[in-house]
């Protein structure tokens, strides 16, 4: 039967007709059944959505793609209300400051950054900058589309590393004991030799003994976010993360800087030449002064721990964020923050009661790219490039 004929009679059923056929249909049973299986519905409200998916016959539309999400259900529903709530961070960030919101906080907020009507803080763990996610991530510090970076030390180190020797495709399969005997490191189905770190130990202690020579000779005051615009500054590589953040004046934060190959690496070098000091204490300040400052604040968490916690907890000082998407698989159900789902984070003020926020249960590799693609994305304008097509 033709599909639309179908959907004709269904939209144009008889609520009389349909009691009747009812009636037809429980004629004969017990009434309990009848009134256990046959329970009548309401009405639906005005303005529920319809589920519908995205149909091929109009060809490969991969923009109409993503929109169909938005009313296909389950995850693909929240990633749809995910670029919803990153677009319209995007459009209030694109408003024009009131005289009260540009002095709100100037004198006070330690980051001398161009202020926004709406500051964006983005949140990752270190696997996705393991991960080829890193290569996204890049992009939004290089375009200058968000305005605070919180990760793990690992999501340091593992830009830089990339930056010397390459990270490589391998297997969740792949045996540990045979890999360990190799001096290769899995990460997942990533694999990263020994040596690759070694690179990096000969690049960065040149700059911890620089950085220690400048506090004990110019009493420069080292914090972590500091540390880490100097590295991309020193690393000077147009794929590192941080080189863009620190070209772009997009402070870094990273309250487990030794929780990784860097802190290996200070520990090493205090045996070496002891002495060097990061202040947690200042760059805690300089955090939390970018959401009590903020006009208004976004919050985009891939994956959870402490990077969730630590942005999630910034804007408690600001009582809430006003946008927020989060990207993890954690489950609630072991009361971890990780897998706190938005609305706890309302109960404890870190997301304004009046907020729409979105969790997306997915893994970020998978999602990430698409949010990004139907957001920042869309909003950068790149240069054209005329390029010799070989086939």
């Amino acid at each position: 039967m033709d599909s639309a004929k179908v959907d004709g009679q269904l939209n144009s059923a008889d609520p009389k007709k349909e009691g009747t056929a009812v009636q037809a249909v429980t004629q004969g049973l017990p009434k309990c059944v009848a009134d256990a299986v046959f329970v009548p519905s309401e009405d639906m409200p005005a303005n529920s959505v319809p589920v519908r998916g995205y149909d091929f016959n109009q060809g490969i539309d991969y923009h109409k793609l993503m929109q169909s999400y938005r009313t296909s259900g389950f995850q693909a529903t929240n990633f749809g209300l995910a670029v919803e709530e990153i677009n319209k961070m995007l459009d209030k960030k694109a408003e024009p400051l009131s005289e009260e919101e540009v002095a709100l906080g100037t004198e006070l907020n330690p980051v001398h950054r161009t202020k926004t009507s709406c500051t964006i803080f983005l949140g990752y763990t270190s696997n996705l900058i393991s991960s080829g996610l890193r290569e996204n991530l890049r992009f939004l510090a290089q375009h200058n589309l968000v305005d605070v970076i919180v990760t793990t030390a690992g999501g340091i180190e593992e830009d830089f590393v990339k930056c010397l020797a390459p990270t490589f495709l391998g297997d969740f399969r792949l045996p540990g004991r045979q890999l360990r005997s190799k001096g290769i490191n899995r990460i997942g189905n990533l694999l990263v030799p020994n040596d690759n770190y070694g690179l990096f130990e000969d690049w960065i202690m040149k700059i911890f003994d620089e950085m220690l020579e400048e506090q004990n000779t110019q009493g420069v005051h080292w914090t972590p976010s500091r540390m880490i615009a100097r590295l991309g500054k020193e690393i000077n590589h147009p794929d590192s993360v941080y080189y863009w953040a620190y070209k772009n004046n997009i402070p870094v934060f990273c309250p487990a800087i030794t929780d990784g190959s860097i802190g290996d690496m200070l520990f090493f070098h205090s045996y070496k030449k002891p002495g060097l000091v990061l202040d947690i204490v200042e760059d805690i300040r300089r955090m939390n002064s970018q959401a009590i400052f903020a006009a208004n604040s976004g919050m985009i968490i891939l994956g959870g721990g402490l990077v969730k916690h630590h942005i999630c907890n910034a804007n408690l000082m600001r009582n809430g964020a006003d946008f927020s998407v989060f990207v993890n698989v954690a489950s609630e159900f072991d009361g971890s923050d990780s897998g706190a789902r938005p609305d706890e984070a309302i109960s404890w003020g870190k997301i304004k009661p009046t907020a729409t926020p979105v969790k997306i249960y997915g893994e970020a590799t998978l999602v990430v790219p698409l949010l990004i693609a139907e957001t920042f994305a869309r909003r950068v304008q790149l240069p054209h490039k005329t390029e010799e097509i070989i086939k």
